[in-house]
């Protein structure tokens, strides 16, 4: 059901076809980057938390690990991620396949500033065996997302 929301949502922007479903598993970064065949860091990996009262979606590159601080400093909370269980309930997606594609109503989405160093980008589409290629714009565009954030490290050179 997570896979047809998102293939759903993503299908209004005419960009359904580009969803790429694998044989093996794509749930980790390593796993879809061996699946799509490029560098890790390039994998848009889809991290769920609690915002106050709101879930919220921040996508990092492959490679960002949260800056707690930084986090706290934008968000004026302490990042705190979902549990698998919250993720599927709240986010309507589970854990391996949480994209910012169908979710639930409610659910904010923000894109690191990790992810500005690649043209293109993988995000999963709703599924442990799903990915899909989309430039920065299409990312923006499609996500829905409320902004860029600087809450990533350990991508930046000397991190």
């Amino acid at each position: 059901m997570s896979m047809e929301r998102a293939r759903e949502h993503l299908e209004r922007f005419g960009l359904a076809d580009r969803i790429r479903e694998f044989d093996e598993s794509s749930a980790t970064v390593e796993l879809a980057a061996r699946a799509v065949g490029v560098e890790p860091a390039r994998i848009a990996k889809t991290l769920s938390f609690m915002v106050a009262e709101t879930p919220t979606l921040v996508l990092f590159a492959g490679d960002a690990r949260v800056n707690n601080q930084a986090f706290k400093a934008t968000f004026h909370c302490k990042a705190k991620m979902l549990s698998a269980e919250q993720a599927a309930e709240l986010v309507g997606h589970a854990v391996g396949g949480v994209c910012p594609f169908g979710v639930n109503d409610g659910v904010e989405v923000f894109l690191d500033e990790s992810l500005r160093r690649f043209e293109t980008v993988w995000p999963a589409a709703g599924s442990s065996n799903s990915a899909i290629e989309l430039t920065l714009d299409e990312l923006e565009r499609v996500s829905g997302a409320r902004g860029w954030v600087d809450v990533g490290r350990g991508w930046r050179e000397g991190e």
